[in-house]
C-alpha cells in the first residue's frame, strides 16, 4: 500500500513539475524599419520574468542592436531599453489585461536585414526561482517537486477564479447590449409607426382639400 502511494505521489509530481517548469519560448524576426511586438493577458499579482537575446552568427560583423519597451494594459511603461543585444525584464502584473513586448531594430544593423531575437517569456508559476526556495526553506526531492505541484495548483486555481470573472464581466456587458438593442428596436419601430400615421394624416387632408375623398 505505501508503495502504491509513493508511486501516485511521483508520477504527480512529474506531472506537475512539467506544468511548472513550462515557458513560452518565442523565436521574433524583426524587420529593419517595423516593430515587432508580442501581447499576453495576464490578471493582476502574476510574476512576470523574460529573457531575450539577439541571435546573429556572422562573425564578420557587429552583432545587430535592438531597442525593447514593454507596456501595461493603461500604457505605463514597465522596461524600456536601447542599444541592446540580450537583456532581462520582470515586472508584478498590478493591472489585469494585455501586456505589450515590442522589439525594433534601432541605428546598429550591418547585415541591413531581419534581426533574429530570441525571447523567453515565463508567467506565474514557471517564473518563480525554485532553487532559491529550496535552499531557503531547506526542502529537496519529492517534497520540493509537492511543493511545485502545489504552486501549479494554486496558479490553476487562480486562473480558473478569472476566467469566472471575466465570463461574468461578459455576460453582463451581453444582457446590458440586448436590453439596449432591445430598446432600440422599440424605439425604431415607435417612430415608424408615428410617422405612417402621420404620413396617412396628412395624404387623407392632401385629398379632403383637392376633393379627392
Amino acid at each position: 500500500m505505501r508503495r502504491e502511494v509513493v508511486v501516485s505521489l511521483l508520477v504527480l509530481c512529474f506531472i506537475g513539475s512539467d506544468v511548472v517548469q513550462k515557458g513560452e519560448g518565442i523565436w521574433l524576426n524583426v524587420p529593419p524599419s517595423k516593430n515587432k511586438c508580442v501581447s499576453e493577458e495576464i490578471q493582476n499579482n502574476v510574476v512576470v520574468l523574460a529573457d531575450y537575446v539577439v541571435v546573429y552568427d556572422d562573425p564578420a560583423h557587429v552583432t545587430p542592436t535592438i531597442s525593447v519597451k514593454v507596456t501595461s494594459p493603461y500604457g505605463n511603461d514597465l522596461h524600456h531599453k536601447e542599444n541592446a543585444t540580450h537583456g532581462q525584464f520582470a515586472f508584478t502584473a498590478h493591472e489585469a489585461g494585455n501586456y505589450l513586448a515590442c522589439f525594433w531594430v534601432d541605428g546598429s544593423n550591418p547585415g541591413g536585414g531581419d534581426v533574429s531575437v530570441n525571447l523567453e517569456w515565463r508567467t506565474g508559476i514557471a517564473a518563480k526561482d525554485w532553487e532559491s526556495v529550496a535552499r531557503k526553506e531547506k526542502i529537496e526531492g519529492v517534497e520540493l517537486e509537492l511543493r511545485k505541484l502545489e504552486g501549479a495548483v494554486e496558479a490553476i486555481h487562480e486562473n480558473l477564479l478569472y476566467l469566472r470573472t471575466r465570463e461574468a464581466e461578459m455576460r453582463t456587458v451581453s444582457e446590458t447590449t440586448n436590453g439596449r438593442v432591445a430598446w432600440w428596436s422599440i424605439m425604431s419601430l415607435g417612430v415608424c409607426i408615428v410617422v405612417s400615421a402621420l404620413q396617412l394624416w396628412h395624404l387623407k387632408r392632401f385629398f379632403q382639400k383637392k376633393k379627392l375623398i
